[in-house]
């Protein structure tokens, strides 16, 4: 990160009670929202993805989990592993804090509990992103202001 700010950087709109203030250029124009529920726990996405040669191929997801069982970091990773299908013991985390929320970051993956069962996860393709990038998408990613839209409010995201 060059600290000279992305002029190419777009905001990414409310979900689900949080805005996503920052994705950056190079990320896929195509935008789709979706909500589903796994394991008591409600999933709402973004997801910015790009056409490719043999199809599309996903950029950048953001996830707002809520459910009772998220009450720790702890035990959002340990819901993240059997979500992503990988081992609780794979992968590279370290902490870092969001704001005053606690959270793990990894080559591809930011995660924070913004409260007791209220939880953010940002995944991102890292052949097209950098680890700054990411650090820089999941700071973004706050509390939206009273009154937002949910995503099923919203005719879509807001893209410019």
């Amino acid at each position: 990160m060059t600290g000279v700010p992305d002029q190419a950087a777009r905001d990414g709109g409310d979900l689900d009670g949080f805005r996503i203030s920052f994705v950056p250029s190079g990320v896929g124009d195509l935008v789709s929202d979706f909500t589903s529920e796994w394991e008591d726990v409600t999933v709402s996405t973004r997801v910015w993805e790009r056409q490719v040669e043999d199809g599309h191929r996903v950029d950048l997801r953001v996830h707002v989990l809520r459910g009772e069982r998220l009450a720790t970091l702890a035990e959002l990773r340990d819901f993240l592993a059997e979500y992503h299908e990988r081992d609780p013991a794979d992968g590279a985390f370290t902490e870092f804090q969001h704001g005053e929320d606690p959270g793990l970051i990894g080559a591809a993956e930011a995660f924070w509990l913004a409260a007791p069962g209220v939880a953010v996860d940002v995944l991102f393709d890292p052949e097209r992103l950098t680890v700054d990038n990411l650090r820089s998408i999941a700071l973004g990613v706050t509390a939206a202001a009273a009154g937002s839209a949910s995503p099923s409010d919203s005719e879509g995201p807001l893209v410019q």
